[in-house]
């Protein structure tokens, strides 16, 4: 064999083994009927996949003929700025959503082969009427639109994961009471949906914030070798998972080590991911130049995403905390002047507090601001967006 075919050879490989890394990162839970192709290219990779994952960040990787599933563990804290949420519409899930979620799983781990909503349903009003929910507050009895909705969204967020198939029917008849919706329970997906460090099951905390930490705390390594593999565990996850890494965040052991390994770190990183390091005096990022590996983007297009941009500049100017309230007045004058380009909705009074909401949602998932209450905090990262005054050079022109 030549050494040029040789080298396209190990040249295809890489790209496919980026393909791959670049497919799981993007969609950790990846179903062989969404994507054939791309499916295909994961389980060919499999093997240097599962090194990679495990060596450089813990993660383990699961693949069988149907399913692809990397198990991700957390770097940092959860901080509630990616919840989950209705396909459709995007709203953010709240507290009753949440426990439907995880109420619609339990009945569909004793159902059938198959379900209908309607079942599903009353499976979930039965599970619901425990005691200990109604004593937190959260009860289900599909007494009205508002329920319907809930159930909706729940079972659209399942398909969406590929817990459930659509066999026949569609949900906007059920909410409308003018039918139902045949469903496969696909048992393959169920069996590898959570990813944590314990079941959830064995944790005993009483208080939200403690269950959530002993979900994802790992156990404190005893030798010192050990320790450094979890830290650079813990920051290739977050430089592969979080949008930015600021150190003032990080422990002196994680910081410690990052200085000393980022050039090593952010290697393998891009190398791997196609990623690209942007390295600051606050902390680093790595930035995908093709805009795939996020959930939220800045800029998108559209009116709420202009919103998003244009408070991101300002807050970036001024370089200061900023009242929610100065926020508001700022959209509204803003609705006048982009009046012919933004939904007409957006000048209605009252529009200016979801638009200022939904913004600061999208910033502090990008973890370009930090929120206090009814103050905004911007954070280093915000500045790539800044807008300066263009200076104009002044060139005296000389004749020959």
């Amino acid at each position: 064999m030549s050494d040029q075919l040789t080298t396209a050879l190990l040249e295809a490989d890489q790209r496919d083994l980026r393909r791959a890394a670049r497919a799981l990162l993007r969609r950790p839970l990846l179903l062989a009927r969404d994507d054939p192709e791309t499916f295909r290219v994961v389980r060919q990779q499999a093997t240097p996949l599962r090194d990679w994952f495990e060596q450089n960040s813990g993660w383990r990787l699961h693949i069988d003929a149907e399913v692809a599933r990397l198990f991700k563990r957390v770097g940092m804290a959860p901080d509630g700025t990616h919840p989950a949420r209705e396909p459709r519409s995007e709203l953010p899930f709240g507290r009753r959503r949440y426990v439907l979620i995880c109420l619609a799983l339990s009945v569909l781990e004793r159902a059938d082969q198959q379900i209908t909503l309607g079942r599903l349903a009353e499976g979930i009003i039965v599970a619901a009427s425990d005691q200990r929910l109604a004593a937190a507050g959260v009860t289900f009895e599909l007494s009205g639109r508002g329920e319907r909705a809930d159930l909706v969204a729940v079972v659209r967020f399942l398909l969406e994961l590929g817990v459930l198939a659509r066999v026949a029917g569609d949900e906007d008849a059920f909410m409308r009471e003018t039918g139902d919706v045949l469903y496969d329970i696909e048992r393959r997906v169920m069996a590898v949906l959570i990813s944590a460090a314990r079941g959830p099951s064995t944790i005993t905390a009483e208080s939200f914030a403690e269950r959530l930490d002993a979900l994802v705390a790992e156990t404190e390594p005893a030798s010192a070798e050990l320790r450094n593999r979890a830290t650079r565990h813990r920051l290739m996850r977050s430089l592969l998972d979080e949008p930015v890494i600021y150190y003032d965040e990080l422990s002196d052991a994680e910081r410690a080590y990052l200085t000393a390994q980022r050039a090593l770190l952010t290697a393998r990183a891009g190398e791997l991911t196609g990623l690209l390091p942007e390295i600051r005096a606050e902390g680093i990022a790595m930035v995908d130049r093709r805009d795939e590996l996020t959930d939220v983007r800045m800029p998108e297009i559209g009116t709420d995403g202009h919103v998003a941009l244009l408070i991101g500049e300002e807050l970036a100017a001024h370089d200061r905390d900023v009242g929610v309230e100065e926020l508001r007045a700022l959209v509204r004058r803003l609705a006048q002047e982009h009046r012919s380009y933004w939904r007409r909705s957006t000048r209605e009074p009252g529009a200016e507090i979801a638009l200022v909401e939904h913004a600061l949602e999208r910033l502090g998932a990008l973890r370009l601001v930090r929120r206090d209450g009814d103050r905004v905090h911007p954070l280093p990262a915000l500045g790539r967006f800044g807008l300066d005054t263009p200076t104009i050079a002044q060139f005296a022109e000389t004749l020959a």
